[in-house]
């Protein structure tokens, strides 16, 4: 039964009253007796405490939604593929290059019987590094007074990546320095070394890795244009913020993990073991002996390379 004072309501026995909402439960084979002028005040105030409850509660904001609002994500990065270009490789018997004398033309390739190994197509991210694509494809092209072409395939990562386009000496088939490439500034830009090594067939300008000839890279208009391709099967996450990922393979991922499967160079662990002690002493042949190592006894290399044209001037994205 429940008695009306004024405004208060007492709930006697067999009342429920409800902690969190302020609800009143009664069971069913009690009656309740109000008094007809004090129903309608009585009985409305309990609704609107629990009605004053539960707004307050649903009004209050959640520490994911705040979170969200102080601090927005970053915009996506564009991986929009702006322009395709294409490299064929072909494989030599062996690994020996014989050099070029004076007068005779540096743009022969390596060895006389070459084997082709297939085609690679590789889409670039134009719209998120325009000026590592546009260097690259000037490199494809001949445009930038060099070319990838003839070129060596210089160093293989088993289970990672390849390196090619060392610069050095063109009479052994090396990339000479390109003449007519812009400054690249992307290579101090902290958004573009954002997109990670996640998958086979990523196309990357290697800094991190970065093999040319010393007296090269002195110059002051040295430009970097070597480049790798992982091989996979996994990720490379050591390459991750260090080179800057430009580009992924659209066709020929079978000719790239062709090439990663040709053997190579691989010193015993004694020889690593010297060299680790020559290289802690200052012996800058420890540095000498080891770009020897990872060379592939088999000298691959690229046999033409250019660019492909597209009907329509973007592609669709592709994230690597």
């Amino acid at each position: 039964m429940f008695s009306f004072h004024s405004t208060q309501l007492r709930p006697h026995h067999g009342v429920v009253q409800h902690p969190a909402t302020a609800v009143y439960l009664h069971q069913p084979h009690h009656t309740t007796t109000v008094s007809s002028s004090s129903s309608s005040s009585s009985v409305r105030s309990p609704n609107r405490r629990s009605l004053l409850f539960l707004s307050t509660a649903l009004s209050l904001p959640s520490p994911l939604s705040t979170a969200s609002t102080t601090s927005p994500l970053p915009p996506p990065l564009d991986t929009t593929l702006t322009d395709r270009v294409f490299m064929d490789f072909s494989i030599c018997p062996n690994y020996f290059r014989a050099e070029r004398g004076q007068g005779q033309d540096q743009d022969l390739p390596p060895c006389a019987d070459p084997q082709p190994m297939g085609r690679v197509v590789l889409g670039l991210y134009g719209k998120l590094v325009p000026i590592t694509v546009a260097n690259f494809k000037s490199m494809c092209t001949g445009a930038s007074g060099s070319s990838y072409k003839n070129t060596p395939v210089h160093k293989i990562f088993p289970g990672q990546f390849l390196l090619a386009g060392r610069q050095g000496r063109r009479e052994k088939g090396e990339v000479s320095p390109p003449s007519a490439l812009a400054p690249n500034i992307e290579t101090v830009d902290s958004r573009a070394f954002m997109l990670q090594h996640s998958r086979p067939g990523v196309l990357s300008l290697c800094l991190s890795e970065n093999d040319d000839d010393k007296e090269i890279k002195l110059a002051p208009d040295y430009r970097n244009v070597e480049f790798l391709i992982t091989t996979g099967p996994g990720p490379c996450p050591d390459l991750d913020g260090r080179n800057i990922v430009f580009g992924a393979v659209l066709e020929g991922l079978d000719v790239v993990t062709a090439i990663a499967s040709v053997p190579t160079f691989k010193p015993a662990e004694r020889i690593r073991q010297l060299n680790d002690l020559a290289e802690f002493l200052g012996d800058e042949r420890a540095q000498n002996a080891r770009s020897l190592w990872n060379r592939p006894l088999r000298t691959i290399y690229i046999s033409d390379c250019g660019e492909l044209k597209v009907a329509k001037p973007s592609l669709s994205p592709s994230l690597p």
